[in-house]
């Protein structure tokens, strides 16, 4: 593992995780936490699993409130991807590049998939996107109606810009949405209502609902020992795979 900076600030930080061939393809990893905590060096377990299955894994610290605002973590997230193209030289195999995101990562990661001012602003292309998978993400509720979120998000002239399934668009990067049915956290209906968008306007996506299961189990099956608890793991990887296959096309290059 190795760390970079991305941007000026002590969270424009990064963890790069390289496997041990050739990589498959290229992931960003955004971390939940409720815009309000989290930190990269927790997640080198997820990072590994997906590198040991191939993939170049990149774990970005993005600034949190009350440091900042919505959308400072959004354009935050958007820099370390254009970070992530910025190291593409045009040499060598294209890899293709995804994001995954965990609750409030998840949110972030999907405002990138769907709102293409994001990564335009960072210096990225959109189109860079291969595909998106959301676990537990927030992705239908408006955040200025809670008392836990709004102070996060005060402030927006349009508070649907912070709503990922009011930005859903045709030919946006295919979806993989996993929840619990036992999320007292982020309910299932928001992975209901995004899915139900996407399929609207004529994109890919789909949702495995894990039964019995809450909103961090999910991320127990990144562990080794505990791949066994649940399918997210194994459906990510799945979703990575295919989307990965030489017949899709990609847009990152792979580095020498």
């Amino acid at each position: 593992m190795q760390s970079f900076a991305y941007g000026p600030g002590p969270r424009h930080r990064l963890d790069l995780y390289e496997p041990r061939g050739k990589a498959r393809g290229v992931v960003v990893y955004l971390y939940g936490g409720g815009w309000r905590s989290g930190r990269r060096g927790l997640y080198g377990f997820l990072a590994r699993a997906l590198a040991a299955r191939g993939y170049r894994v990149i774990v970005p610290d993005y600034r949190i409130f009350p440091e900042v605002r919505f959308p400072a973590f959004v354009e935050d997230a958007a820099q370390a991807v254009a970070w992530v193209g910025s190291r593409a030289d045009g040499a060598g195999e294209a890899l293709p590049l995804f994001l995954i995101g965990h609750s409030a990562g998840a949110h972030i990661a999907a405002l990138l998939a769907l709102d293409a001012r994001y990564l335009l602003d960072a210096g990225a292309a959109p189109q860079l996107l291969k595909g998106f998978v959301g676990i537990a993400g927030p992705m239908s509720f408006d955040p200025t109606e809670w008392d836990s979120t709004r102070p996060i998000f005060s402030g927006l002239p349009d508070p649907e810009r912070a709503r990922p399934v009011k930005l859903v668009r045709p030919g946006a990067p295919a979806m993989l949405l996993i929840h619990g049915n036992r999320d007292k956290t982020v309910g299932l209906h928001n992975s209901e209502h995004l899915l139900a968008a996407m399929r609207a306007a004529g994109n890919e996506a789909n949702l495995i609902t894990l039964s019995g299961v809450g909103h961090v189990m999910p991320l127990a099956s990144f562990l080794w020992a505990a791949g066994w608890v649940n399918s997210a793991m194994r459906e990510t990887v799945r979703f990575l795979d295919r989307l990965s296959a030489p017949a899709h096309s990609a847009y990152l290059t792979e580095q020498p």
